[in-house]
């Protein structure tokens, strides 16, 4: 049937609008008893389709900021336009989807017709997708940004990005770096230190637990803190390497590597470790861990004694 009925036994346009490339069907069945809503405009909207908008509006149908929401963050900006124009509500939400899902154009029209910003999350959105026109824009058009803006640009290698963020008087904050280094983005990190962005003992650790070796060595290798939170976090993650290399670099460790080496059965991390000259608490890895690393932890002692 070309017709479908929802839940409630009605007429529904809404299979319609996702699915037809032509007007008249829904057309049709609404001048023979389809009922409709709100929503039946922002899905137009949403899908781009202008005339169906356009109809169901000069009809009566009711519309709420969704329209305008759903035009903006899949960049129908006709739709948007018509929407805008005829008085359907729009609010800072607008804004934000069309930087979250990077149409500028959208983006423009908003703002250029008293939309207002998104003060939060505009920006953010912008370099968490590293679309630097976007980033431009909303700041050279007054929209407010904090640290949050470096970090998300850091966090997701977006190296133009923070640099215009922080060539602009963007805040940043340990956290810039610490979530470089968590997700392995190199230059970001770099540029970071190298600009004079804070960090702390937080940007080792989270190289370490993600196993960010590289990461991990220019941190120390330029003065990064530590402390035995990055042993005991790459001993808990099965990092071996970043182990080996925080150890070989005098970072310190502790019972707890050893403990949360065996609580996640990562023999060969614990065996490293002891090896080592780590510290542990026999009694309490041998009963943390499973069986079987019991038994290898068993043999690996009975070899050293022999």
């Amino acid at each position: 049937m070309l017709m479908k009925m929802d839940a409630h036994g009605m007429l529904t346009l809404r299979m319609l609008l996702r699915k037809m490339a032509i007007w008249s069907a829904p057309k049709y069945i609404h001048e023979n008893g389809c009922p409709w809503d709100k929503d039946t405009c922002a899905l137009a909207a949403g899908n781009g389709r202008l005339e169906i908008l356009k109809y169901t509006h000069e009809n009566g149908c009711d519309w709420d900021k969704d329209t305008c929401h759903d035009a903006a963050s899949k960049g129908h900006v006709e739709c948007l336009k018509y929407a805008h124009e005829n008085g359907c509500p729009w609010d800072k939400d607008t804004c934000q989807v069309a930087a979250e899902y990077g149409h500028l154009a959208c983006l423009k029209y908003a703002h250029e017709n008293g939309c207002p910003w998104h003060e939060e999350n505009t920006c953010p959105d912008a370099a968490e997708i590293g679309r630097l026109e976007i980033l431009k824009y909303a700041h050279e058009n007054g929209c407010s940004w904090d640290a949050t803006t470096c970090k998300v640009a850091a966090e997701w290698g977006h190296l133009e990005c923070l640099k215009y963020a922080h060539e602009h008087g963007c805040s940043w904050e340990e956290d810039t770096c610490q979530f470089a280094a968590e997700t392995d983005r190199l230059e970001c990190l770099k540029y970071a230190h190298e600009n004079a962005c804070p960090w702390d003992e937080n940007t080792c650790t989270s190289a370490a637990l993600n196993g960010r070796l590289e990461c991990l060595k220019y941190a120390h290798e330029n003065g990064c803190p530590w402390d035995k939170e990055t042993c005991t976090r790459a001993a808990e993650f099965d990092q071996l390497e970043c182990l080996k290399y925080a150890h070989e670099n005098d970072c310190p460790w502790d019972e707890e590597t050893c403990f949360h080496a065996a609580a996640n059965c990562h023999f060969e991390v614990l065996q490293y470790a002891v090896q080592n000259g780590c510290p542990w608490d026999r009694d309490q890895v041998l009963m943390e861990c499973t069986s079987e690393v019991r038994a290898r932890i068993q043999n690996m002692l009975s070899q050293r004694n022999a």
